[in-house]
């Protein structure tokens, strides 16, 4: 008996002295394990599909659910609430259309131009149950870059929502000389060649089409075209195969979202964020949405009240504008548990817990086109995700050595690229493999190659890079720090620098344009600014400028800052010279230069003085 009381206290002593070496030196061992055993559960669920003969995608979970839970509200807009059956029963009556009279077929793309509203998804999964891949059109895009898309992605129809058929007065005849077929979510059209669908669809049938024109064998089949700025210019054309829908669609399941819970969308659809991981991740759990035409701060929280909203997404500018506003009594009053997004500021994020209440910030890091996710599944503040041994195993990533000055990385007498020390800031890089698939641009070998890295640490390999700079801490815990080259983030939007530099030069008194990001004192990312040479004869000219940028630049991407130089920086390898700009920022009285500073209500860039310089650090002058 004292023998077996002995090996018991034995063991206890063992197990408790486990327990306590692990706390301390593991504390997040548990979270870690059964988080990552989640995902694999998923992620062999996903490996599995590929043995079947058809392919389980986002749009037949939505079906199955439309079949499922049939009256439960799917997406609230503006007050109206639209039932799973409502969606399903007009995305029906739209296939049927876009089958019968648009006389679209399975394999065509198709472009979509709309902005937040139940139509858009109703047009997409139309567009989807008929066989087709969808592009989604950024909203803000101009002419040049619209006509782009088109190019990119091989669209021959495009479909448009009522309140944007008017952006198309520019380029209505090159999209008619290029064939491309218009069709406006409208009853009547003022335009001749624009055709009507809302009037088609009182005349067609509700019932599905053939299941057979929206069947997949493959998880790698192209569904959608996300577009996103680079350092090209132009937009990008990023290829969603139904393997990164599904992905994404398991986001809000894997922090933890159930099917009771209410999410809020106020992020645009044309967006991965909102397509793929808010609609895609309320159809997957069956829950319901309350989708937003835009975000308003000021009706944020009532809305959430209004509709006992429990998860809410967005982006880092996002959270600052809701701190930003008036201090309520009411303000911990509501029912959100978690917020899904990224770009969260240390300081933002703190305040927006302690004066909105303990709700758990779930920040994800990942590009709409790239293969490796991030995601802070802890809520460790002002950490974009967690890495562990395990993690290290499945996705195989690396931080290398990068020469800020020179714009490029760091190489050994060999060749090869350096990995950083745990602490430091470093590129990310992310190995392209059959578990991690690249799967690139539409259009554009060249664009997809130009992403990859080769022969980073032995000959032959191959890495993604995610142009960022990011840095991981003893722990595991990785923290984004900057971009590097061409992009850079403003308002929740990449900003492609080089579409900026060619947009300026149109202009006649402009010799040579360095466009690039600087940051502004309370702002997330970095606002536009472009170093500007003029040419011999001709002079600076603040109204022509406004009025060019107004008409070609998307409001995100305008130079809020122009610096009038005499010579124009290089780096060694004859590229323009971004750094030293960079950290100079636009303070006049450190920079020598003639500075100029963007205004709406003069429509000029006007000279920026030191008062305007401190009404915009103190938040007076709003950007």
């Amino acid at each position: 008996m004292a023998l077996s009381l002995g090996w018991l206290s034995a063991l206890f002593a063992g197990v408790f002295s486990a327990h306590v070496l692990q706390t301390l030196c593991f504390p997040y061992f548990w979270r870690d394990l059964l988080f990552l055993l989640k995902v694999i559960r998923y992620g062999v669920r996903l490996e599995l599909s590929k043995l079947t003969s058809s392919v389980h995608t986002v749009l037949d979970q939505f079906v199955l659910q439309a079949q499922r839970i049939p009256n439960k509200p799917f997406v609230i807009y503006e007050g109206r609430v639209h039932t799973y059956r409502d969606v399903e029963l007009r995305s029906n009556r739209l296939a049927n259309v876009f089958l019968e009279r648009v006389k679209l077929r399975r394999g065509d793309c198709v472009a979509l131009l709309m902005n937040n509203e139940p139509d858009f998804l109703c047009a997409w999964f139309g567009l989807a149950k008929v066989g087709c891949s969808v592009a989604f059109l950024n909203t803000n895009i101009k002419s040049k870059s619209l006509l782009h898309c088109f190019n990119c992605c091989g669209a021959k129809t495009l479909v448009v929502g009522s309140d944007l058929v008017d952006c198309l007065d520019g380029i209505l005849s090159s999209l008619l000389e290029d064939n491309i077929q218009v069709w406006a979510m409208k009853s009547q059209s003022e335009h001749p060649q624009v055709h009507t669908l809302l009037d088609k669809m009182e005349a067609s049938s509700d019932q599905p089409v053939p299941a057979v024109l929206r069947a997949t064998s493959s998880l790698k089949s192209p569904t959608l075209y996300i577009f996103t700025s680079g350092t090209t210019g132009l937009p990008k054309a990023a290829v969603i195969t139904h393997l990164q829908s599904l992905k994404a669609a398991a986001g809000f399941w894997a922090f933890g979202a159930t099917e009771d819970d209410v999410m809020y969308i106020p992020l645009p659809l044309y967006h991965s964020a909102a397509s793929l991981i808010g609609i895609g991740g309320t159809i997957e759990l069956g829950a319901t949405c309350v989708l937003k035409k835009k975000f308003s701060a000021s009706q944020f929280w009532n809305d959430c009240r209004k509709h006992d909203v429990t998860v809410f997404q967005y982006i880092g500018e996002l959270c600052r504008y809701l701190c930003n506003q008036p201090k309520k009594a009411e303000d911990k009053v509501n029912k959100v548990r978690m917020g899904v997004g990224n770009g969260l500021r240390q300081d933002v994020w703190r305040e927006f817990q302690s004066r909105f209440g303990n709700i758990k910030m779930c920040e994800v890091y990942g590009s709409t086109e790239g293969n490796l996710c991030f995601m802070n599944h802890v809520g460790r503040i002002g950490t974009v995700g967690r890495s562990n041994f395990f993690y290290r195993l499945l996705f195989k990533y690396d931080l290398v050595k990068y020469d800020m000055v020179k714009d490029e990385p760091v190489k050994d007498h060999y060749g090869f690229c350096q990995r950083v020390e745990k602490g430091e800031t470093g590129l990310l890089l992310s190995k392209v493999s059959s578990m991690s698939p690249f799967f690139g641009y539409a259009g554009s070998k060249q664009l997809t190659e130009k992403k990859l890295m080769r022969n980073v640490f032995i000959k032959g390999d191959a890495y993604f890079n995610t142009g960022d700079l990011m840095a991981e801490d003893q722990e595991g815990f990785i923290c984004f720090r900057d971009r590097v080259g061409d992009t850079f983030r403003w308002k929740g939007e990449n900003v492609a620098t080089t579409e900026v530099t060619e947009t300026l030069g149109q202009v006649d008194f402009i010799q040579e344009v360095n466009a690039y990001g600087v940051e502004v004192q309370g702002h997330e990312g970095r606002a536009g600014m472009a170093a500007v040479i003029v040419r011999p004869g001709l002079v600076f000219d603040g109204k022509k400028l406004f009025d060019h940028v107004m008409k070609d630049i998307p409001a995100y991407a305008r130079p809020l800052f122009i610096r009038l130089q005499e010579v124009m920086e290089m780096t060694s390898t004859f590229k323009q010279q971004k750094f030293q700009l960079v950290q100079s920022g636009f303070n006049p009285s450190t920079i020598s230069d003639l500075l100029y500073v963007l205004d709406y209500q003069q429509e000029s860039y006007i000279p920026l003085t030191d008062s305007i310089y401190q009404s915009i650090l103190s938040g007076e002058r709003k950007l």
